[in-house]
């Protein structure tokens, strides 16, 4: 099975660090069989790959950032995951407006909410351990509130707010951080605050389970 990932822009090294980084996790979150991670880049790329893959019957899952909330329609059930409508979604957000190959199902493809820097809030241990002397917790959104109704543009100022006067390490940058924390960060503090990613998890040990 292949993943297909939204990250890793145009580098090749940061492409192996997006690879990387998701393995890492992904094993960290207790699968001893994992799909091969695909970086693609852009998100555009990412599903292109996707559907190229799945129209030539290849078993694959999409997984890219969903870059706004969630609409509660989309999410419905509440107590069942598995029948979320994440095409909806990426369909109707302007900038996406996205048709999966008929071949696919909403069980293929899962969104980072609002996207993967939201995964970090959910360890902020980790944060703190990596940034080192210097970093704020206090700046990071209110930990009271749900980790995915943070909308991305806060999370990446609050990152920056928090990591500008580390000594050891530079402010946050995407290149620079993100793929290492990906692979430090703890996958059982995410699961536990972000219903997405104990979504993509539980997904992925279903169908990677013999």
């Amino acid at each position: 099975m292949k993943l297909f990932v939204e990250g890793g822009g145009d580098s090749n090294a940061l492409r192996t660090a997006c690879r990387e980084g998701f393995t890492t996790f992904i094993t960290k979150a207790g699968l001893a069989k994992r799909p091969r991670v695909v970086a693609c880049g852009s998100r555009t790329e990412a599903f292109d790959s996707f559907c190229t893959a799945i129209t030539h019957g290849e078993e694959s899952l999409l997984l890219v950032d969903s870059e706004a909330a969630v609409p509660d329609a989309c999410q419905q059930p509440a107590d069942n995951p598995m029948a979320w409508k994440p095409w909806t979604h990426l369909r109707l957000r302007p900038g996406d407006g996205w048709t999966p190959p008929e071949a696919a199902s909403d069980a293929d493809c899962h969104l980072m909410a609002q996207c993967m820097e939201t995964w970090f809030l959910a360890d902020r241990d980790t944060l703190a351990r990596f940034f080192g002397h210097g970093f704020r917790t206090k700046d990071l959104p209110d930990a009271a509130n749900p980790i995915e109704s943070v909308a991305k543009t806060e999370i990446y100022r609050a990152l920056e707010r928090a990591t500008r006067d580390c000594k050891t390490k530079n402010a946050y940058g995407k290149g620079e951080h993100s793929f290492k924390l990906l692979a430090a960060i703890d996958p059982a503090k995410v699961t536990a605050t972000s219903p997405w990613a104990k979504r993509f998890v539980d997904s992925l040990k279903a169908k990677m389970t013999p």
